[in-house]
């Protein structure tokens, strides 16, 4: 019985993937890998796939403001999100730029509290959705689920802590550095030379608002970097010429 309300559950997943003209392969091998699910038993990996349903975001769209309910989490298929708090008097700080491979919202699914931040599109996203229910319920019957869950969001809460301490002890070219570190992970793609092309289109306020400056600072510590052949401009990228200087400089 619970095999077949299963396939029938899949079954309607992959209609509504059809009908929504997303390629079902390529959704179910995306979620392999954008949960780390490589981890899991091959068996506990595709059936916690099997959970996940598409939908779309728009450009400028919101998709969870702070302080929401904590209903699930989302993988980026496609495009890009934000992440971000504003204060009362409406300023933005940029936490992050999530893109393909990414989680988001991935806390709700172990303490159902509010949401921490607000998400919205940066680009036409394509996502897809767990809810915390069904996650519950799966994870309940197989507790390894919850054993690997635990380990993504302990990676993420010691990524949080890297900020943290680089905004407290770092001067301002590290938190620069850190911040092109951390981009290049999400959007990066290898070069000749071991450079690194951070490919997703980003101002200097947007660096600045990551790296928790002002963008005329940012913007000095850039040029030199230009000039030095730290970093360069490709086709209006960004990309990393001296990995290893900037992560030297990001160290504490």
């Amino acid at each position: 019985m619970k095999i077949t309300r299963m396939r029938k559950c899949a079954a309607k997943i992959v209609l509504l993937w059809r009908l929504q003209g997303v390629n079902v392969a390529e959704i179910k091998d995306f979620l392999k890998n954008s949960f780390s699910l490589q981890g899991l038993a091959p068996d506990l990996a595709r059936d916690l796939s099997r959970l996940a349903r598409p939908m779309k975001l728009a450009a400028g769209a919101i998709l969870f403001e702070n302080g929401a309910p904590g209903n699930g989490c989302y993988a980026v298929l496609e495009g890009s999100l934000k992440v971000s708090i504003l204060s009362i008097d409406g300023d933005e700080q940029l936490l992050a730029v999530l893109g393909p491979g990414d989680l988001v919202g991935e806390l709700a699914l172990l303490d159902g509290r509010p949401r921490s931040a607000t998400v919205s599109a940066l680009k036409d996203a394509q996502l897809a959705f767990i809810e915390k229910a069904g996650f519950e319920r799966f994870a309940d019957e197989n507790p390894a689920v919850y054993r690997h869950m635990l380990s993504i969001v302990g990676k993420r809460l010691r990524q949080a802590n890297d900020v943290l301490a680089a905004r407290s002890f770092l001067p301002l070219p590290g938190r620069v550095a850190q911040t092109l570190l951390q981009l290049s992970e999400t959007f990066g793609k290898p070069l000749d030379n071991g450079r690194v092309l951070i490919h997703y289109k980003l101002s200097q306020a947007d660096i600045a608002n990551m790296a928790g400056a002002a963008r005329e600072n940012v913007s000095r510590v850039l040029n030199d970097w230009k000039r030095a052949g730290t970093i360069s401009r490709i086709s209006g990228y960004y990309c990393l010429e001296q990995v290893e200087f900037l992560e030297q400089a990001s160290t504490l």
